[in-house]
């Protein structure tokens, strides 16, 4: 396998578990008795340790090797993966997902690392974050529709088996990835790496469980490991890495668009099982459009080349507010075959644009002793963006269903006026977005990526 593929291969089945068993997740109620509490914390336990960890994951790439820590992260998806599908009970279980979770912090940094020693500068490198840039979408969009077979035709051990196996075979094929030194440089800031870590887990808790004092408590602890990262020797997160403009605002772009891919996944699956009635696996099917992803990385590619992310980036931005304004006018009866089959048609188009343009801009001129911890930063905007995207949208389909209820509609309309409403609501994020790239971002972007095929040194 060669290294971009298996490093591709990997970032998506680390995304691809998040979501993996989130169709399957009634069956795990059945089987062990979860209230619902337990199956909020069981579903949301991955995404605790891989956000909250990711910028550790990076800092240690930088500083053991990229190649040494994506190895052990991947290996220890692969062993707890195993232990959630062989897994006896729910606190087995718990601690499988929350391990998969470590593991994949270490691996998703570490692997963008790896892109950037494959490609070091120049075209070939902006060509690979291209591509490279529709792969996390691609994984949940993997994750979400392997659900529903999962579910529908498999055991839900299945969805701890299918990352096991990919797991096991990208660590059998590490020997061909590049290898990097490990730094002679200062020690590790562990102050910095524990403030970092339990400030975003302490947050994203806050709110998944609606808790304001929480989300304040997270707040605070990431304030201050900002005001440590200021003053420390030798900080886990360089700060000149954020205060670039072009990067927070690919960053910004980042968050809000994962944001919308996972809550919008997430907000029509409800929609389809429970204002609909589908089954889960005609519910998976209904996401078929959402394959168009696959495609838009060497898309991507071509469309950067000719117009530069700038215009790129933006208009991924307003496509993906059409598609939320689209998608924000499903009824209880609203037929698939019209503008929801559109806004499913074009999320994933622009969501694909506006990750790549993001993406290239985000690690443009980053330094190598820098790249696990950019990539790392890249991956936490990805993973915060669902969590903080979910805890808001869900409580604005609630109090919208709540208000229309009263009114007279059915659960059912008063559900999908919800689900609808909080979907639209995602669409002045977009616009904002677009315009601030549209500012912040150099008018001829970083350098041009060449027209053509993906060439050798990108899939290779």
């Amino acid at each position: 396998m060669v290294p971009f593929t298996l490093l591709g291969s990997a970032q998506v089945t680390l995304i691809a578990s998040i979501t993996l068993i989130t169709v399957p997740l009634p069956a795990i109620q059945h089987e062990f008795g979860l209230d619902q509490g337990e199956l909020a914390l069981l579903s949301s336990a991955y995404g605790l340790t891989f956000g909250g960890l990711l910028l550790l994951g990076g800092r240690l790439a930088d500083r053991l090797g990229a190649r040494r820590v994506f190895v052990t992260g991947m290996a220890l998806l692969a062993a707890a993966s195993a232990f959630g599908a062989l897994a006896s009970g729910p606190a087995v279980l718990l601690g499988a997902r929350f391990a998969q979770g470590v593991g994949a912090a270490l691996a998703a940094p570490a692997a963008v690392a790896l892109v950037t020693r494959l490609h070091p500068e120049g075209r070939e490198r902006a060509r690979a974050l291209a591509v490279w840039g529709t792969l996390s979408v691609t994984g949940a969009v993997a994750g979400s529709l392997l659900s529903g077979v999962v579910a529908a035709v498999l055991s839900w051990r299945w969805s701890f088996l299918i990352p096991a196996v990919v797991a096991a075979v990208t660590v059998a094929g590490a020997a061909r990835l590049p290898s990097a030194p490990a730094q002679a440089a200062s020690p590790l800031d562990w102050p910095g790496a524990l403030l970092a870590t339990v400030g975003l887990v302490v947050f994203s808790h806050g709110l998944l469980a609606t808790r304001a004092d929480v989300v304040v408590a997270g707040l605070a602890l990431s304030a201050g490991f900002v005001a440590w990262q200021a003053r420390a020797a030798a900080p886990l997160l360089p700060l000149r890495l954020v205060r670039d403009p072009r990067r927070g605002a690919a960053l910004l772009v980042v968050f809000v668009t994962a944001a919308a891919s996972a809550t919008g996944t997430f907000m029509l699956s409800l929609y389809f099982q429970q204002v609909r009635g589908m089954t889960p696996i005609s519910t998976s099917l209904a996401f078929l459009p959402f394959l168009l992803v696959v495609a838009m990385g060497p898309v991507s590619v071509r469309f950067v080349a000719r117009f530069g992310v700038r215009r790129v980036t933006v208009a991924g931005l307003a496509l993906a507010a059409v598609s939320m304004l689209l998608l924000g006018r499903i009824g209880p009866d609203t037929p698939y075959a019209g503008q929801l089959l559109a806004g499913l048609l074009i999320f994933p188009v622009a969501s694909g644009l506006a990750f790549s343009g993001a993406t290239v801009t985000a690690l443009d001129d980053v330094p190598p002793v820098d790249a696990g911890v950019a990539g790392g930063l890249v991956t936490t905007a990805m993973e915060v963006g669902p969590t903080a995207g979910l805890a808001v949208l869900v409580a604005l389909a609630g109090a919208r269903a709540d208000a229309v209820r009263t009114s007279g509609l059915s659960a059912a309309g008063a559900a999908a006026e919800g689900y609808g409403f909080a979907l639209a609501a995602l669409a002045p994020a977009f616009l904002l977005a677009a315009a601030l790239v549209a500012v912040a971002f150099p008018r001829s972007g970083p350098r041009p990526v060449p027209e053509g095929p993906i060439t050798e040194g990108v899939t290779k």
